[in-house]
């Protein structure tokens, strides 16, 4: 397996290398949402990094706070 790489990804993208097996990549998203929000302080650090609900992409930025908190997927 490649090495993962810190870039922008949509949130379906970095859902799906977290969740590989998910029916579709709206359950996917659905999951990597919810623990992101289950881990308060990933979230907090989220929203101060610009991180917003209706946001379609997370920055190289988002990725990094991301991965520090839950490892790669």
């Amino acid at each position: 397996m490649k090495d993962f790489v810190i870039k922008t990804y949509s949130k379906a993208e970095l859902a799906m290398l977290y969740f590989p097996d998910a029916n579709s990549t709206h359950v996917a998203v659905k999951h990597l949402m919810a623990w992101i929000k289950r881990c308060k302080p990933l979230y907090q650090e989220l929203q101060q990094a610009g991180l917003q609900a209706r946001d379609k992409t997370f920055t190289p930025k988002h990725v990094k706070i991301i991965v520090e908190y839950l490892g790669e997927p």
